[in-house]
């Protein structure tokens, strides 16, 4: 076996590592598909907006299926299995399910703040259709990147704690050709859509805010106001979790490009490569605190019996989980309407 495959942790880490990422993926794969049930049995009430949703737990539960379970199986065999073909199918399988995640999410922000800002009669323009294209162009945008590597543009190769495999940064030290994928992609891939998200989550706050300054002079705020002041605080928790799992590790990659690879010890290395792989996971628990009809369902989904009883139950009579996400997206417009509402009752 080459060396560069062999893992440079203690075997207690090994173990570790495994284990951690073994409970990583089954939060993954039992948080998403019960997201992905609800909106299978709830496909026709889905707004537009939420196959975005849908789409980002099937990246999450993709990941968790295709890379998690040759991870722990190398974790606890102390070196890299397969060599370099799996090594290979491995890191592309984690450059396609992380960029198809982040350009998930910048398009959710996009649509939130298009929807936010303009009137009902626009916004009715996202159809699905509309959003099934968009989807399409995710995953061949995240495709093309992930087989440049295999194509002669950038590396890749296995970890310097060599139990895992994603891009190559060390080799780009010396190298025009990998510097300049690495560049493009730092670009494309991770600043250009963490700035539209950024952006776009602080225009849907000011205008969140400018609603509540509208209605400050009202007894009771409406409901829809609060409701739109939830539902963006979960859409930013979302993208911002997200985002904080690999920023640790996109500083440790970058730190590999300008030193050498054994600059940092294994452990330093392996750490902010857990953390990142844990962003699959947390999603379905965001949504369990932010909507009260997820809570129901989840505790409806129960094992064997329970979810099959469930699942093939025909009552559509709940709001899917799933569109607490977009349900309120109108409702910063009502400031106004609530103002009228509010005077006509004081003339009454």
């Amino acid at each position: 076996m080459e060396e560069h495959y062999i893992s440079k942790l203690h075997p207690v880490v090994d173990y570790g590592a495994g284990v951690f990422l073994l409970l990583i993926a089954i939060l993954t794969i039992l948080g998403n598909s019960a997201v992905l049930a609800t909106a299978a049995k709830r496909s026709s009430l889905l707004k537009s907006p939420e196959l975005l949703t849908v789409n980002l737990a099937v990246a999450d539960v993709g990941m968790a299926i295709s890379m998690y379970p040759l991870a722990i199986a190398s974790a606890w065999n102390h070196a890299w299995l397969g060599g370099d073909a799996s090594c290979m199918y491995y890191a592309l399988m984690g450059f396609l399910f992380g960029v198809c995640s982040m350009m998930t999410l910048c398009a959710m922000a996009v649509i939130r703040f298009l929807v936010t800002n303009s009137s009902k009669t626009n916004s009715n323009k996202i159809t699905k259709n509309t959003v099934r294209i968009l989807i399409a162009f995710i995953w061949l945008y995240s495709l093309l990147w992930a087989i440049l590597p295999l194509v002669g543009w950038g590396y890749y190769g296995p970890e310097p704690f060599g139990i895992s495999c994603t891009i190559a940064w060390s080799k780009f030290h010396n190298s025009s050709n990998g510097f300049s994928f690495i560049l493009s992609m730092f670009l494309l891939c991770t600043v250009l859509p963490a700035l539209t998200i950024v952006a776009c989550y602080l225009g849907i706050a000011w205008k969140v805010h400018k609603a509540y300054q509208e209605i400050q002079n009202i007894d009771r705020i409406p409901n829809a106001a609060k409701l739109e002041k939830k539902l963006t605080l979960m859409a930013v928790l979302i993208s911002v979790g997200f985002l904080s799992s690999w920023t640790p590790y996109a500083a440790a990659s970058f730190w590999s490009i300008f030193n050498s690879s054994d600059s940092l010890q294994p452990i330093v290395t392996l750490l902010p490569c857990l953390f990142a792989k844990s962003s699959t996971a947390y999603n379905p628990f965001i949504y369990y605190i932010f909507s009260k009809t997820f809570r129901r369902e989840i505790k409806q989904l129960q094992c064997c019996w329970g979810w099959r009883l469930h699942f093939f139950s025909t009552d559509t009579s709940a709001e899917n989980p799933v569109s607490m996400m977009w349900s309120g997206r109108d409702n910063v417009r009502l400031s106004s309407t609530a103002k009228v509402e509010n005077q006509g009752a004081a003339a009454h």
